[in-house]
């Protein structure tokens, strides 16, 4: 029997066992992170952040957090993006990730943006933010600084702080 991969909205019973893969995936250096410095003070998940399941274990999971760049609505920071590391290379974060942009984009979403790395978010069409255009809390390396335009042209229409509503 094979198992199917179900990708659904997280939900506050997940929320132990999302803390247990992001502690195995990414280790106590998981704070540091800028995602995480972006929310502090906000809630644990949002209604936009997605967990793969392979039957009950959870295998992938995806923050998106509602954020407003120099006060503008209508864009999710996504981060961090956790997979079982016994379970990386099978192509689960790609999955929850591609789900999780195809909801944003149904629920009328404008722009997703990350600090990642372009080989791999370049995938799924994030490119480059013109340095200084969005800023970060926080030290970023601008040159990470991606974003995924969910409706045509709406880059442009944002510049300033980033920050989580």
């Amino acid at each position: 029997m094979t198992t199917m991969l179900t990708i659904r909205p997280v939900c506050a019973a997940d929320m132990d066992a999302i803390s247990a893969l992001h502690k195995s995936a990414f280790g106590p250096g998981r704070y540091a992170r800028t995602a995480y410095r972006v929310r502090e003070g906000n809630a644990l998940f949002s209604p936009h952040c997605r967990a793969a399941f392979l039957g009950d274990e959870l295998v992938a999971a995806l923050r998106f957090t509602p954020v407003t760049i120099g006060g503008k609505e209508g864009t999710l920071l996504l981060g961090p993006v956790a997979v079982d590391p016994d379970k990386k290379g099978s192509g689960y974060g790609r999955a929850v990730i591609s789900r999780a942009i195809e909801d944003a984009r149904s629920a009328g979403f404008h722009l997703v943006v990350l600090v990642g790395d372009m080989p791999y978010y370049g995938r799924f069409g994030f490119t480059p933010v013109p340095q200084g255009q969005i800023t970060f809390p926080g030290p970023v390396n601008p040159m990470r600084i991606l974003a995924l335009e969910l409706s045509e042209g709406a880059l442009a229409g944002y510049r300033g702080n980033l920050a989580a509503t």
